[in-house]
């Protein structure tokens, strides 16, 4: 993973996580990405095995 785009989508779940808490309604899925921006923004060891995984399931959504 570059620093680039670790630093995109620590931009990306920050702006989500700031909508979630301003809505006041938090559902299973929503806290499921405030906690990968917990991941992406600490750098804990788990994020590589965490970053596989969102990166495993984006390249399967996007593929046509």
């Amino acid at each position: 993973m570059t620093e680039q785009s670790a630093v995109l989508l620590a931009v990306v779940f920050g702006f989500i996580t700031v909508l979630l808490v301003r809505s006041r309604e938090m559902k299973w899925w929503e806290a499921v990405l405030v906690g990968l921006f917990g991941m992406y923004l600490g750098q804990t060891p788990l994020l590589f095995a965490v970053d596989g995984l969102v990166h495993w399931f984006i390249s399967t959504v996007t593929r046509t």
